[in-house]
């Protein structure tokens, strides 16, 4: 299908995935991701801020997580390209993160989005201030949705 992304054999440190990361951001967001000369590679491994990314399958599936959001979450990066992204809320709080991914596509992105999660472990926390936007390509094909934030509340 000609929308769907590549499986995430090594999509966290892609430099094709990277652009359709922080373009989309730029484009949709009007703001940028990364500083200038920060590479896939920093964005996965060294970046403070948790960034995911889930694809368009019907029921969607995380294809990034870079390390911040791997320890946020507990899993590791094989555990989390496997994990359908609903599963980053408990049963009670999908609706309300179905709710949000639907605005998110009506209307490109979310700002200061404020969310309940569960890590591997059953910790609860609330994500603050995330941006939620739509991974769009630069011909506008909408490939998934992908997340950052950098403040959390633990519950």
């Amino acid at each position: 299908m000609e929308n769907k992304l590549p499986e995430p054999l090594d999509l966290a440190t892609d430099v094709v995935f990277f652009q359709l990361l922080t373009g989309s951001f730029q484009r949709i967001v009007g703001k940028t991701l990364v500083e200038p000369g920060e590479g896939p590679g920093w964005l996965y491994r060294e970046a403070s801020c948790i960034v995911l990314a889930h694809n368009m399958d019907p029921d969607p599936r995380f294809i990034y997580a870079n390390v911040a959001a791997q320890t946020r979450f507990e899993y590791t990066w094989e555990e989390f390209t496997k994990l359908p992204s609903r599963l980053s809320a408990e049963a009670p709080d999908r609706k309300e993160r179905q709710l949000l991914l639907d605005a998110v596509e009506r209307r490109g992105y979310i700002a200061d989005y404020r969310g309940l999660r569960v890590t591997k472990s059953g910790k609860h926390f609330w994500i603050e201030n995330g941006i939620v936007w739509q991974l769009t390509d630069e011909r506008g094909r909408t490939r998934g949705q992908a997340a950052v934030f950098s403040n959390w509340t633990d519950v």
